[in-house]
């Protein structure tokens, strides 16, 4: 179990897993402990921590109660958590690594090293420990302040051997703005101050370096009537004697940024089968991709799979990159110039690149992806996306939505927290079962449905389900935009189709249970073909009716239109039938009506599935009698909603071949018909 003090107190599993520590005192509690890194802490001091000077009646028992449910959820989260919090004649004690641990390890490593490019290298590794002040939100509490203080100052002291072995290297002109900043904020720290006064000086910026050192001694001698010492005030003197030392080396071979390590903020929920296939995937192949549709978790099952892996992880978000673009986001990541830098400082080693959201500039990605795997022979590459990237050696896995239970579980955690104290029992099991499926299991849908369950209710939100769009509006503000809302994510995917795309989309919805190609072909082409399969000896269709001028497609183009929208994880393919995830389906029905489209289409499907049970009849004495029962099984609700359609319209004539047609299959499956 990992403890985290160098900004927010958090806890995590050994797995990434953050661990969810309940009640305000309870979590002072872990935060005093921490404090004391390690050292034992007397049971009275730990009630002053606590309730300052407003104690409980009995301070003892409350505090054991408070140590009870600390030992509660670390021993929930992981086995051995329990024995963590330890008691004694002293008092009680926490024994936890935290990454001030890990932070000051790195630190010694970093004096040690032979180099300043290794010095450099362990420092910034050190300091992206750091997620902000110290022990946050308790840096001012008198248990914290102290400690909170001593690592502020082991951080200041940090960043200036940063700095100075950067200058070393020759990073003179990018050291200025970080150290300008730093300066702005500990005006009167004079080494943070010299080291700006050298990275403007090797800069060729002689004159905003001598007023760098005048500002700071106006500021000591008005805040404590001092002068600068005398090192600061040497410096002054070389830069005005032109001290050819100070001047900038030349720049040494690129280096590697450091990888930030990354701590979810929620724990990964129902991914440990994805997991365990995805981990020796990614040892023994170069190129992987993850594919799925918007908010179904990619990057989360990516980043868990970077964490794990031995080699550094380094992260290109390309969610806001336009085309060009994509080369200078990646070279970010490595923290090198340029693109044609990366192999450079790769060289032989082994690293992962994360290549997060490409759909949008994915032949950017693709061919940047096979430059770098051929320069660099120690890279791996795992790219997230709704659609793979096509390069040749990728191996494509698709993410699911979530099973039944997981869905339950994800909804169940988020709604916990959106909702202290609502859990899932016998009373509301049946709803939120129902939320999750018709939430299709897509962990974005149902983290923003648990958001609303505070204001609603299981009962409100599973009835506010048919309009959703409207219902899940409204994001965590740390996401990205496209993942704000439950529209949002549909927007993204819906923006990269192109116009005979989008057709094929809107169209397919109609077919509320999902459809053969056949199906999909009559209902999306404008001229079509019959729903017999080929070789089946079915009766031919043809589709007729009017050409939807803005589509016009030909039946030709309909399955090569399906295979894109499969690839782009629109349209989900589960052998010869084909569906739309119940969100994207209300997505689409919106655009068909957008369109203009809606009655043309229904009617198309409710005349496909007339015919259809048609060609069932006639085939229902021959040698493709079961196959047709089989069929008419897979398409019965499909069927439903044909005769309901065509009921609601007054159609009679259509109504009755549907029903007439599937009498002899109401009596051979002895199952209720359409009727």
């Amino acid at each position: 179990m990992r403890f985290g003090v160098l900004g927010p107190v958090r806890v995590w599993t050994d797995d990434g897993r953050p661990v969810r520590v309940p009640e305000l005192k309870v979590r002072v509690l872990l935060a005093a402990l921490l404090a004391r890194e390690g050292r034992p802490v007397p049971r009275g001091r730990l009630v002053d921590d606590l309730w300052d000077a407003r104690p409980p009646g009995k301070p003892t028992g409350a505090l054991r109660a408070k140590v009870s449910q600390l030992r509660r959820a670390l021993g929930d989260a992981e086995p051995g958590g329990r024995e963590l919090v330890v008691s004694g004649a002293s008092g009680y004690v926490l024994a936890a690594a935290t990454d001030a641990g890990d932070f000051a390890e790195l630190v010694r490593r970093a004096r040690a090293a032979s180099g300043p490019a290794r010095t450099a290298d362990l420092l910034t590794e050190a300091l992206a420990l750091w997620r902000g002040p110290a022990f946050s939100p308790y840096e001012d509490a008198p248990f914290a302040r102290a400690t909170a203080a001593r690592l502020e100052e082991q951080r200041l002291t940090a960043l200036e051997e940063l700095a100075r072995a950067r200058l070393a290297l020759g990073e003179h002109a990018p050291l200025v703005a970080e150290l300008t900043d730093l300066v702005g904020a500990h005006p009167l720290r004079e080494r943070l101050t010299g080291l700006l006064m050298h990275a403007l000086y090797g800069s060729g910026r002689q004159s905003e370096a001598l007023a760098a050192y005048r500002a700071l001694r106006i500021r000591l001698r008005e805040e404590a009537g001092l002068d600068p010492g005398p090192e600061l005030a040497g410096l002054q003197q070389r830069i005005l004697s032109g001290d050819e030392s100070l001047a900038a080396a030349a720049p040494a071979a690129p280096r590697l940024r450091p990888p930030r390590p990354s701590a979810p903020l929620t724990p990964l929920v129902g991914r440990a089968a994805d997991l365990a296939e995805l981990r020796p995937l990614l040892g023994g192949e170069r190129l992987v991709t993850l594919t799925g549709p918007g908010g179904v978790g990619k990057t989360r099952l990516a980043l868990a799979a970077l964490h794990d892996r031995p080699e550094p992880g380094y992260v290109a978000e390309l969610a806001g990159a336009g085309g060009g673009s994509v080369a200078d986001v990646v070279a970010t990541a490595f923290g090198v110039p340029d693109e044609d830098r990366i192999a450079e400082a790769l060289g032989d080693g082994p690293a992962v690149l994360l290549l997060d959201n490409v759909e949008h500039v994915v032949d950017g990605a693709a061919k940047l992806a096979d430059r770098l795997l051929h320069a660099a022979p120690g890279l791996r590459v795992l790219a997230t996306g709704r659609e793979p990237l096509g390069v040749a050696g990728e191996v494509v896995r698709a993410v699911p939505p979530l099973s039944g239970e997981d869905a339950v579980r994800l909804f169940a955690d988020r709604a916990a927290a959106a909702a202290p104290g609502f859990a899932v029992g016998a009373g509301n099991a049946a709803e939120v079962a129902e939320v999750c499926r018709r939430l299709d299991g897509i962990p974005l849908a149902l983290e923003l449905a648990a958001a609303r369950v505070r204001g609603l209710g299981v009962r409100g939100l599973a009835a506010g389900l048919d309009d959703r769009f409207r219902l899940l509006d409204g994001g965590r503000r740390g996401l990205p935009e496209r993942q704000r809302t439950l529209r949002a994510a549909i927007d993204w995917s819906w923006r990269l189709l192109d116009d005979r795309e989008r057709a094929a989309l809107r169209r397919l919805a109609v077919h509320g249970a999902g459809c053969t190609l056949s199906g999909a072909i009559y209902v999306c082409a404008d001229t079509g073909a019959g729903p017999g399969d080929a070789g089946a000896g079915a009766v031919p269709i043809e589709a007729g009716g009017e050409q939807a001028p803005a589509a016009g497609l030909t039946a030709a183009e309909v399955p090569g239109l399906l295979a894109r929208l499969v690839d782009r994880s629109l349209v989900s393919r589960d052998g010869e039938r084909y569906r739309l995830l119940e969100t994207v389906a209300a997505y689409a029905w919106e655009r068909l009506a957008e369109a203009g489209e809606t009655a043309e289409v229904l009617r198309r499907r409710d005349d496909y599935y007339a015919r259809l049970a048609e060609c069932a009849e006639a085939e229902r004495a021959g040698h493709a009698r079961q196959r047709w029962i089989d069929r008419l099984d897979a398409e019965i609700a499909n069927l439903r909603e044909a005769l309901d359609g065509a009921t609601r319209r007054r159609e009679t004539a259509l109504a009755t071949r549907i029903s007439g047609s599937l009498a002899w299959y109401e009596t051979a499956r002895g199952r209720t018909a359409p009727r």
